[in-house]
């Protein structure tokens, strides 16, 4: 397919020869009689190029490329109508259409005139993504939830300030996007922003990434190393996960905190640093400390300004507008058209509690795109659907499909088996034993 086209037009037997025509054209092509259901569809489906008579039913060709425009700005749309109305012409021109016709006279315009149009949108569309791609900020923060907005609201606030801040929440909310976005709306934002897992690490390992080390302090130290404390210095340091933060390196981050002075391993001299500190858990940290897994103090000193962010199932209504960035974002790595995507995908994405969060949300979206045939994104393709459908008949089948599966996603990485892994959410060792019982290479 070519890409996704709106015909908007009362004349029946007109709307019905344009969709044929452009049909046969290779063009998705879906039809409205009116203004009304017409923005009904482009609330459900992704198009590329609106067509639209100017006198409507209910609505005026003219306005309503306006009202289109606003909601939907990658969209290009190409206004028809009976009377050659300069003035109308000049006005839609005004309200972002992209080119007027005459009924009629300028049949033989309208495919490569429809051909440009979409050029121009997927161009749209690529600058959009482009523009969330590069996003800083607060404006990286999407969604229009009471839930989301209040910790926005709050995170807008303290960012002013130089308070230490920690960010509560489950795995995939969003904590590094907020502790960035608290960062850039600052006035450390000009210095670093460094973070840091804390439970990806050994307790040496990060001891030596948060303090540094001089060389020859523990085997393995061949050269000296500057640690992101003093490599925030200035700016902004995220601990993420601080939960997982090894006892003994909570009394070491407690003291920088309190005198911003530091000591690397293997060396005797004091260091200093002036950072902000934004830590995150997904931990209830008073019930770590109840366990003896955490410092008390340290959580004083931690928790001055607490931001607790909402789960996905707490903001349903932000899923959509989520979904279409992650949609956009992918398809424009895939080099994709324009994707069309069914009201029935949607609405499962809506069904699932999203336990992962955004994080998981985004890993769905990347697999399905990946699953997709003939650019229609639709609910078999979510990952594990097909799956559940298949194993109630049999496991030959379910075999097949497994295997298809992960022959999709290894070409998708070009053979990357790490990546691979993390887009099937399975075991490095998992998928070597799946490659060989498949014979995948």
């Amino acid at each position: 397919m070519h890409g996704n086209i709106l015909i908007i037009d009362d004349e029946i037997k007109l709307l019905k020869l344009l969709g044929m025509i452009l049909s046969q054209e290779d063009f998705n092509v879906k039809e409205a009689s009116t203004a009304r259901s017409a923005m009904t569809m482009l609330e459900q489906y992704d198009f590329d190029v609106v067509l639209s008579d100017v006198r409507l039913p209910d609505a005026f060709g003219v306005e309503l490329v306006k009202s289109i425009k606003t909601k939907y700005p990658h969209l290009e749309i190409i206004l028809m109508t009976a009377f050659g109305n300069i003035t109308d012409a000049v006005q839609a021109m005004k309200n972002g259409a992209y080119d007027y016709l005459v009924k009629g006279d300028d049949n033989e315009k309208i495919i490569p005139l429809v051909y440009k149009a979409l050029e121009k949108a997927k161009d749209n569309r690529s600058k959009i993504v482009q523009k969330n791609t590069s996003l800083k900020g607060f404006d990286q923060i999407m969604g229009s939830s009471p839930a989301i907005l209040q910790a926005r609201k709050l995170a807008e606030k303290v960012a002013l300030t130089d308070a230490t801040v920690l960010l509560t929440g489950e795995t995939g909310t969003g904590k590094e996007v907020f502790a960035n976005a608290i960062h850039e709306g600052s006035d450390r934002k000009k210095n670093n922003f460094v973070a840091i897992n804390c439970s990806a690490f050994s307790k040496e390992i990060l001891e030596s990434e948060l303090f540094g080390h001089k060389q020859g302090a523990f085997t393995g130290a061949v050269k000296d190393k500057k640690g992101l404390v003093e490599e925030a210095n200035g700016g902004t340091l995220f601990l993420d996960e601080i939960g997982e933060m090894p006892i003994e390196l909570q009394a070491k981050l407690l003291r920088v905190l309190e005198t911003k002075e530091f000591i690397k391993m293997g060396e005797t001299k004091i260091s200093k640093s002036d950072f902000r500190l934004i830590a995150a858990t997904n931990r209830d940290l008073e019930n770590e400390i109840r366990q003896g897994n955490f410092r008390e103090d340290l959580y004083f000193r931690l928790n001055v300004f607490e931001i607790s962010l909402p789960p996905l199932r707490e903001r349903k209504e932000d899923l959509k507008v989520l979904a279409k960035s992650f949609i956009d974002l992918f398809s424009h790595k895939l080099h994709l058209p324009a994707v069309q995507v069914t009201p029935e995908y949607y609405k499962t994405l809506e069904k699932n509690d999203w336990k992962g969060n955004i994080r998981e949300l985004r890993n769905t979206i990347e697999r399905s795109l990946i699953l997709m045939s003939n650019n229609l994104l639709d609910v078999e393709n979510l990952p594990h659907y097909s799956e559940k459908t298949v194993s109630e008949k049999d496991s030959l089948s379910m075999r097949s499909l497994e295997k298809e599966h992960i022959q999709k996603v290894l070409q998708y990485t070009k053979g990357n088996k790490a990546e691979t892994a993390r887009l099937l959410e399975i075991g490095i060792a998992t998928l070597y034993r799946k490659l060989e019982e498949y014979s995948l290479r």
